[in-house]
């Protein structure tokens, strides 16, 4: 890539080294969430970057394949977290990436409801209707495993909804909202 400039024959100058750390780094925190790693290396390398990357520049910082650089830059267009950039009298197909951290945190969270908390909430739904309301009464007692299983979804589903609550109440606050609501709370845990 353009941006690598050595002071030297062997030594990286200090934004370079920098930016491999924290390419490194957010591969790791990615695998934690879940996140293929390569593609939370992809995506901390375009957030680093000031101009556009290419899929060759990918290839060549990251050490990865046509293939795998091709797949991951697709899913991080899909997640809304890049865009894909033309640049005039060249056919490649560059790519840039959101930089505003509030914006990205609010689409992963809109993606990962949709792609994951969404099926869950549908899942404990239809759980739920499967096993019928409950029953009242000596007449129609239901047995107790039935009773125990419903009870634990109930509050899973309770759970998720004031989760989603507080996360939609955070993004609609937005970050200087947020900024003030972490130092009430800090204050009232002193």
């Amino acid at each position: 890539m353009s941006e690598t400039v050595k002071t030297d024959a062997t030594q990286p100058v200090p934004l370079d080294a920098s930016r491999q750390l924290f390419i490194r780094r957010w591969g790791e925190m990615g695998g934690y969430w879940g996140i293929n790693r390569t593609m939370a290396e992809i995506h901390a390398l375009l957030f680093v970057s000031n101009e556009p990357v290419c899929t060759d520049d990918v290839m060549e910082r990251l050490l990865v394949s046509r293939g795998t650089a091709s797949t991951n830059l697709r899913a991080l267009v899909d997640w809304g977290l890049i865009e894909r950039v033309h640049l005039r009298g060249d056919r490649r197909e560059y790519f840039l990436c959101r930089t505003n951290v509030w914006e990205m945190l609010e689409t992963i969270i809109q993606q990962r409801r949709r792609r994951e908390v969404e099926p869950i909430v549908e899942t404990i739904d239809k759980c739920l209707e499967m096993v019928g309301p409950v029953t009242k009464g000596k007449t129609a007692a239901e047995p107790e495993d039935v009773t125990k299983f419903r009870c634990r979804l109930e509050e899973m589903q309770s759970f998720l909804q004031s989760f989603g609550a507080i996360v939609d109440m955070m993004v609609t606050l937005g970050p200087e909202g947020l900024e003030r609501v972490s130092g009430m709370m800090t204050k009232m845990m002193a």
